[in-house]
């Protein structure tokens, strides 16, 4: 009985939610909450994520962060990386559970290991503060790096930070700092596009032109590179 209810369940909580996701992205919510709870009712992890999306947001429904935490706990369990991401976040927040940072980096270790970009970030800025983790600068270059390389614009501008402090364990290098910076601001990071104008001013045409050909070649989920020839 229990595999023949399966079989049939599965199929119809699929279904209500591409129907709900259809209803959310033309903002009907009232549609896409129909659709949605029975189908997160029956297990399917990203309808489940989503009612957590709308109950965190109010889009539907009274904004609800006990209803939204609960949501995000259900699809977690079946591993969406963006609730475990959500719930760290929310443990960090305090918002529908007392803060708590331990919880906090215990979740976001979960989404980061399975490579979602601003856990990685988080991760990064709470070893480098030691909110819930000791502090390990190393550590914080690490997360800062996984993310940066992903193209997460916040890291990759911290991260040029430490390169040009030579934090963390890092080579000191203004080129790498200012070809971070590049990437940051491309990506829209205005922080970053006014160290890397600051940054300019220091920097002789060839260490800007060597940052410039870095931050070109470069493609998104490779390697950064951590030296140049041109930098200090």
């Amino acid at each position: 009985f229990s595999l023949l209810a399966a079989l049939c369940i599965t199929p119809l909580a699929h279904a209500g939610y591409e129907e709900g996701l259809s209803a959310f992205r033309s903002g009907n919510f009232s549609t896409a909450l129909a659709e949605l709870l029975p189908a997160a009712k029956g297990g399917n992890a990203d309808a489940q994520q989503l009612l957590g999306h709308m109950y965190y947001m109010g889009q539907g429904v009274a904004q609800d962060f006990a209803q939204a935490l609960s949501w995000h706990h259900k699809a977690a369990a079946q591993g969406k990386l963006e609730s475990e991401y959500v719930i760290g976040t929310m443990y960090y927040s305090g918002k529908g559970v007392q803060q708590d940072y331990r919880n906090a980096a215990d979740w976001l270790q979960k989404a980061g290991s399975g490579g979602h970009a601003d856990a990685q970030y988080m991760l990064g800025a709470m070893y480098f503060t030691g909110k819930g983790v000791p502090q390990d600068y190393q550590q914080s270059v690490a997360w800062f790096r996984r993310a940066a390389e992903q193209g997460q614009s916040e890291a990759q501008r911290l991260l040029g930070l430490m390169h040009l402090h030579g934090v963390g364990g890092v080579p000191k290098d203004n080129v790498i700092a200012y070809m971070l910076w590049n990437l940051s601001a491309a990506a829209g990071n205005m922080e970053a596009a006014d160290l890397r104008s600051d940054l300019a001013q220091e920097l002789t045409p060839r260490q800007i032109g060597e940052a410039q050909s870095l931050s070109s070649r470069w493609q998104p989920h490779t390697p950064l590179p951590t030296h140049s020839t041109t930098g200090n």
